[in-house]
């Protein structure tokens, strides 16, 4: 009875603002090269309106949305509004190849969705290639009501976690997919600046001047291309209200764990002796050789206005990180939040469940070239798959997936992506490595339909070829209840028993834990072509991505219409 009194006091709430006219926000994106400076030396990047990281996309809930992006850098490029649910409006959501082409450079296209049914922080970037790396900023989604289901902060802070490659980016990620290498990032970044424990980059360090008492709602997103990160402030806590633009119940920590492509809004309090204290962010990984690890540590600071420095020299005070493979410490933080019943948009899990899949995620091999030299594993090249089946963008067929599936168009994929896998083994065992047959997948363009309105679980099971690793699953234009996670194998019997189907997370990225699994569940009542892949690039770029088409309702207003007239061809 409680949780329908909240659920139906927020309904008058949204009922109460739901006259209040949406606006239209309309927005420039200039995509150009830009030279900066970064670790002692200039380089040239892709930045939007000349901003690194990009400019913030500010609208209420309710609002329409519309984007010119002009294309005057050297390389093709889509933009993805990273969780926003497009919809009915698939053909925005950006994916290179998926639901549409590219922008080639020196051409434009303009976006146009809507913003409903959200509140909190998403992101957008770059969905060609790996430049999203420079090319991304964050979406700030304001309760129309102007009213939060927690007390108003007092300033909204958004910060991104990034990266740093030392060096042409696109060039990098060639020489891994021509040679199967790995290259670690050289720093990370905390709103593009990587903090004073880099050599030439003192004054390159991200500066908060907060009021003592006051409280700040800052606007996580986590941009890194390959990594997930720890995040602390010395001496201060959290309290974690939304991830992925979905309300949760108040979980008070002091470290944030946030996954590659995840937002989050926490609220910090500026509550300690006034004083100079750091933020630093540093990564969690797990599962790949020291010499491929990104071990370095970005940090910020933290200043209360009213501080003096004393006559003794003084040190900002610096927050203990965890070792990089602390996945306790992960499990702990990932695991224990859970949704805000009855808060704005919260959505109940779907109790009926009309489709069952079982995907196993592995990193493994393919041959390398012949007369190429490759420098990973085996002198093989790394690739990734779902239930033994590595993707292969269809790449030069002339279409996009979506285009393909709308138009009729055969010979670019086929829907028979199994729904286990076809071999069982002993999926966590790392001497699984020896079997050619699951190390070495095929590539291939398969996806999966589903009906309309019909609900979707997916256990995603974790293996330890070639290592385990922990995998930032992503699903455009969906959100899914997190059910349960743990370790080890999936146990249908035993496991299922650990679900929660009262106010699991909600999310739109989900981690799949090292060496374990995570059940979700998500109802497909969104037509269009939806891509679902891990969040880290390289394992992207190696395949382990699939999409779900979901076809059109009974009637015009619950399907898909034809895409615009000027989107961009192959």
């Amino acid at each position: 009875m409680k949780i329908l009194m909240l659920w139906l006091t927020w309904v008058a709430v949204i009922l109460s603002t739901s006259m209040a006219s949406a606006a239209t926000v309309e927005r420039t994106f200039m995509v150009q090269n830009k030279t900066i400076t970064r670790l002692c030396h200039k380089q040239i990047i892709v930045a939007v309106n000349g901003l690194f990281p990009g400019p913030k996309l500010e609208v209420n809930e309710g609002d329409s949305v519309i984007v010119h992006v002009f294309n005057d850098s050297p390389y093709n490029l889509t933009i993805h509004w990273h969780g926003v649910f497009q919809l009915f409006s698939a053909w925005a959501d950006g994916p290179e190849y998926i639901t549409q082409c590219s922008i080639r450079p020196g051409h434009n296209y303009t976006y146009k969705f809507n913003v409903t049914q959200q509140e909190g922080t998403l992101w957008w970037h770059a969905h060609a290639s790996v430049i999203r790396a420079t090319v991304h900023g964050a979406i700030i989604i304001h309760p129309r009501s102007g009213q939060f289901p927690f007390p108003k902060p007092y300033k909204e802070v958004p910060i991104i976690l990034g990266d740093w490659y030392d060096g042409n980016v696109e060039e990098i990620v060639k020489k891994e997919l021509e040679t199967g290498d790995k290259i670690p990032s050289d720093a990370f970044t905390i709103n593009g600046l990587p903090g004073d424990l880099f050599n030439c980059s003192k004054n390159q360090t991200f500066k908060l001047k907060v009021k003592q008492g006051k409280t700040y709602l800052f606007r996580m997103v986590n941009a890194a291309l390959n990594n997930n990160l720890f995040f602390k402030i010395a001496n201060h806590k959290f309290t974690v209200v939304a991830m992925d633009a979905a309300y949760t119940d108040h979980y008070i920590s002091d470290i944030l764990v946030i996954a590659a492509g995840q937002s989050a809004d926490i609220l910090f309090t500026a509550d300690q002796p006034k004083g100079l204290y750091y933020m630093a962010a540093s990564p969690y990984i797990v599962g790949e050789p020291e010499p491929l690890i990104d071990k370095t540590t970005t940090r910020g600071l933290v200043v209360y206005e009213g501080y003096k420095k004393s006559t003794i020299k003084h040190k900002p005070l610096m927050p203990i990180l965890p070792f990089h493979d602390n996945t306790p410490i992960a499990h702990k933080f990932f695991s224990s939040i859970t949704s805000l019943v009855g808060a704005p948009y919260w959505v109940p899990v779907p109790l009926d469940v009309d489709e069952h899949l079982y995907i196993t995620i592995s990193i493994g091999l393919q041959p390398c070239p012949i007369n190429a030299t490759c420098t990973g594993p085996l002198k093989q090249k790394f690739s990734a798959n779902m239930n033994n089946e590595s993707f292969l963008l269809p790449i030069g067929k002339g279409f996009s997936i979506m285009e393909a599936y709308f138009y009729n168009v055969s010979g670019l994929y086929t829907t028979d992506f199994p729904y286990y896998p076809p071999k069982t083994f002993d999926f966590t065992n790392p001497k699984i490595f020896l079997d050619a047959n699951v190390t070495f997948a095929p590539k291939s363009t398969k996806v999966m339909k589903f009906k309309f309105n019909s609900t979707v679980e997916i256990v995603f099971q974790n293996t330890a070829i070639l290592n385990a690793q922990s995998h930032p699953m992503h699903l455009h234009g969906l959100n899914v209840h997190v059910l349960a996670q743990g370790f080890g194998i999936f146990d249908s019997t035993k496991d299922k028993l650990k679900y929660n189907l009262v106010n699991p997370l909600i999310r739109n990225t989900v981690p799949v834990p090292v060496g374990g699994w995570v059940a979700i569940r998500f109802q497909a009542n969104n037509p269009g072509v939806w891509f679902m892949h891990c969040h880290v690039d390289d394992h992207n770029l190696w395949g382990l991505v699939t999409a779900f088409i979901i076809e059109n309702g009974p009637t015009p207003s619950t399907s898909l219409g034809p895409p615009p007239a000027d989107l961009p061809k192959c």
